[in-house]
């Protein structure tokens, strides 16, 4: 089923206009999305830092591969290089790359689209965790609303289409 939704988010991506910007490995959901973004016909950026190009090789129907020397760079540069984060189902590399995307919208350093794509209800520990800090005192009520949770692929690209629309209108 994660598979699945992975294949059907690249595909939905670029039937709406989007290009991916990915951390350029050929393995994980993230390498199903970029193989199907590729099947359709868009575009990729992929960013992999040297030592990871052994462990995770890089996909080979990127657009383009950008090498960095580091994680931190690698993060800096798909950070900078996109317009919005949706986040599959995944390990402790999308945990990452989710809470610093988090931290930035909180921090007010951005506020690009956050989605996490509920497949099965996997995010529920995470939003449950938020909850808590919430709870707790230790976060504000409001970074509740600095992401979404949505159970299906159409939902997450609906909202990147919604805020693409609204830079838009903001910029003319």
């Amino acid at each position: 089923m994660f598979t699945e939704a992975a294949r059907q988010f690249g595909t939905r991506m670029v039937e709406a206009g989007f290009d991916l910007v990915f951390g350029g490995g050929g393995v994980g959901l993230m390498g199903e999305v970029a193989m199907s973004v590729s099947r359709a016909g868009g575009g990729i950026l992929g960013i992999i830092p040297t030592f990871l190009r052994h462990v995770e090789p890089p996909l080979r129907v990127a657009s383009e591969i950008v090498i960095t020397d580091s994680m931190n760079e690698r993060k800096a540069k798909m950070f900078a290089a996109s317009d919005g984060f949706a986040v599959l189902p995944g390990g402790l590399g999308t945990l990452d790359e989710f809470a610093e995307a988090f931290t930035g919208a909180q921090l007010r350093l951005h506020s690009k689209p956050i989605v996490l794509v509920n497949i099965k209800n996997y995010f529920a520990p995470l939003v449950a965790l938020i909850d808590h800090f919430v709870a707790e005192g230790f976060a504000g009520a409001h970074v509740t609303q600095l992401y979404h949770v949505v159970p299906t692929v159409d939902d997450a690209i609906a909202i990147f289409a919604a805020h693409q629309a609204a830079r838009k209108r903001a910029s003319a």
